[in-house]
């Protein structure tokens, strides 16, 4: 045991903070563990458990993350000295790194994409040890058919942890002419192959008739339907991680126990304009469209 710290019911509980203290310091999986008293098997099982991901890929996010907003606030930057101050031992493993999780490089990064749905998947401070909570909305919802405009790629397996890169475009380019004047966004996924296990997936707002998006943006019509909502209440943990955990009880558990006949259509994630994915009790409403 760490004689300089105390123990403590929940030792995961301040680390994170501990952690961003320390982003400038030389940081291993031993040192981490040994702030909270632990063997560092114990403490990685702990923290993997919790944030979805290992104690390193954590830290090194966070260090990017921190990048990016510098990338941002300080125009005058080099690239070489964010890179050192990062912990990276060049910028090219830097650069190589940066645009393994934003998509883009560092230079590409400062005119138009956004820090924050990033940062959603590696919070400052680490959720409650709950499970996410999804509840089936008691009402059915009609929607008419409605535009929406924003980046969008197809997606397997090994390449849905990318689906952040497009929400960072997205709010990077906000607000755009055409734009419906709520501030609403729609994570849409549309032509599931399910032999293949791909999917379309776009990130975006509503748009008018007559809108023309950004060049690198794409445009759907979503048709009139009928939707089941459930409502996915986060924690303050890693986004995706929490997201994939409530995807799989609406098509395993609460789908087939519906009821309901899901209906040929897109579905969607809606997130409404004081979303905070780092704010726990914030809601994601996920619409599946069924025969009426």
């Amino acid at each position: 045991m760490n004689s300089t710290t105390p123990p403590v019911l929940d030792p995961l509980s301040s680390v994170a903070a501990w952690i961003e203290q320390q982003l400038d310091q030389s940081l291993t999986l031993e040192l981490v563990a040994a702030r909270v008293g632990l063997s560092p098997y114990h403490f990685s099982r702990l923290f993997t458990a919790r944030m979805g991901r290992s104690v390193m890929a954590y830290v090194r996010g966070r260090r990017l993350v921190r990048g990016a907003r510098r990338l941002c606030d300080e125009p005058d930057l080099k690239l070489v000295d964010l890179a050192f101050d990062c912990g990276f031992e060049s910028q090219e493993a830097f650069t190589r790194a940066f645009k393994r999780l934003f998509g883009v490089s560092p230079g590409r990064f400062r005119s138009g994409f956004a820090v924050e749905p990033i940062e959603g998947q590696y919070p400052m401070n680490l959720p409650p040890a709950q499970n996410t909570s999804v509840s089936r909305l008691p009402e059915l919802v009609a929607m008419p058919a409605f535009r929406v405009a924003g980046p969008a790629r197809r997606f397997d397996e090994a390449t849905k942890s990318e689906i952040p890169q497009l929400w960072s475009a997205l709010i990077g380019a906000l607000p755009f002419a055409g734009q419906v004047q709520s501030w609403a966004t729609y994570g849409v996924v549309s032509t599931v192959d399910k032999a293949e296990g791909s999917f379309q997936y776009m990130a975006g707002v509503g748009v008018e008739s007559t809108c023309v998006p950004p060049s690198n943006f794409s445009t759907m019509e979503i048709p009139a339907a009928t939707y089941v909502v459930f409502r996915i209440t986060l924690n303050g943990a890693a986004l995706q991680s929490q997201v994939k955990e409530a995807l799989a009880s609406i098509w395993g558990e609460l789908i087939p126990t519906s009821g309901l006949k899901v209906a040929d259509g897109p579905d969607f994630e809606l997130y409404d304009g004081r979303f905070d994915p780092q704010q726990p009790g914030a809601f994601i409403d996920f619409h599946v469209p069924v025969e009426a």
